[in-house]
């Protein structure tokens, strides 16, 4: 470990602050700030969600205990965040040709290209370096940096609003005016006193968009969400079966939801990524339901490679898809499809149990042919008229 340089010359950091934020535009980043380290006033906040279950299977966000608003607990000798944003939003993104269509899958806008966090995790090391190199210019110490991409017990969406990246909207994500909330955070733990930006006022105002399009209602007041009710969760972090008077409200979404970002007044002017790696990959591309449930584990493995999606295994993603086949309207083919994985000797009992779901409720459907979502209809309606351009 690194001990904090000093005495500083107050003209020095002014000057490295701004040349921090000059190479992390150069680096891809389309926002740097710079904030402290005192987050004891979201200390309180952590332990009641915690204390309510919210955070579900997810044992993590309890295992460290108060680390996360300590980020010198987490790397010694740090005294600032850098905190960035990195834009997502993929050209062609079809958000309701997507959502329109009940047997196609739909997989989160943030998951369709390469996993961020290496490539996220590489832009801060290489920003950590250029701070190096700086100071040793000036015979100075290094930093003591460390990169953090959403992988690490800390609060990076309080740092992102302290550092003025945006506000915390009420879906608890973190908002910019100029970029809605279609972007990655990361974070470079360092131990240099520079000077630190302001916040940005919250500019959601009496809109409550996000919390009444929630599918699931998870989101259970302002800026608090019961993740146990997230389709993100439930389609990527629980490792079980998803509880049974949730999964009509899936829909179609196998792999995370962006509902709360689709019908958000901020996202409509949000600009689209320049990083081609985030672009979405051909073959998750407005695929249908069928053709990604008849992938076996090699060939998931192969079409996910470097995806964010890899991490949730071959098992899950048919447990998702085959909850997503038993909301689309009655068809023959998935019936067929379902009946013969059902008695595949590779369907695990996870699976199976999703498959016999799915297939009471196709044939429920055969006998009634009802669909009727107002929510869907609703959140469609909004994306064809405030997303033109990503519709």
């Amino acid at each position: 470990m690194t001990n904090t340089p000093s005495p500083f010359d107050a003209s020095l950091l002014n000057q490295l602050a701004r040349d921090i934020k000059q190479w992390g535009q150069e680096l891809g980043f389309a926002k740097v700030g710079i904030c402290d380290i005192d987050l004891a006033a979201e200390e309180p906040i952590l332990q009641q969600w915690l204390d309510k279950g919210y955070h579900g299977e997810m044992g993590y966000m309890a295992s460290h205990g108060m680390m996360r608003a300590r980020p010198a607990e987490l790397h010694p000798g740090t005294v600032r965040v850098i905190s960035v944003r990195m834009d997502y939003l993929p050209p062609q993104a079809r958000f309701a040709t997507n959502l329109k269509d009940p047997k196609m899958a739909y997989i989160s806008r943030y998951a369709g290209g390469r996993d961020y966090h290496k490539l996220l995790r590489n832009r801060l090391k290489q920003l950590g370096e250029r701070i190096n190199q700086a100071l040793a210019a000036f015979s100075l110490p290094d930093s003591g940096y460390r990169p953090f991409v959403d992988s690490a017990p800390i609060l990076e969406r309080p740092l992102a609003e302290k550092a003025g990246i945006g506000w915390t909207g009420k879906h608890s994500l973190i908002l910019a005016e100029e970029a809605g909330s279609w972007f990655f955070l990361g974070e470079l733990l360092i131990n240099l006193p520079l000077p630190v930006d302001v916040a940005v006022t919250e500019q959601c105002g009496n809109c409550v968009a996000c919390i009444t399009s929630c599918p699931t209602g998870a989101i259970v007041e302002p800026y608090v969400v019961d993740a146990r009710r997230c389709i993100s969760y439930l389609t990527i972090e629980l490792q079980g079966a998803i509880p049974e008077e949730l999964r009509p409200l899936l829909g179609n979404r196998i792999y995370g939801c962006d509902d709360c970002q689709l019908v958000c007044p901020v996202n409509r002017a949000a600009p689209l990524t320049a990083e081609q790696d985030f672009h979405i990959r051909p073959q998750l591309q407005q695929m249908s339901l069928l053709t990604l449930f008849a992938w076996n584990e090699a060939t998931f493995l192969k079409q996910t490679e470097g995806s964010a999606i890899r991490r949730i295994g071959h098992e899950r993603w048919q447990r998702n898809i085959a909850v997503a086949l038993g909301n689309a309207p009655f068809d023959d083919q998935i019936v067929a499809a379902l009946t013969t994985a059902k008695v595949s000797a590779s369907a695990s009992t996870l699976v199976l149990e999703h498959i016999e779901w799915a297939l009471q409720q196709q044939l429920h459907k055969q006998q009634t042919q009802s669909h009727d979502n107002r929510k869907q209809q609703r959140l469609l309606r909004i994306i064809e008229k405030g997303l033109p351009r990503d519709a």
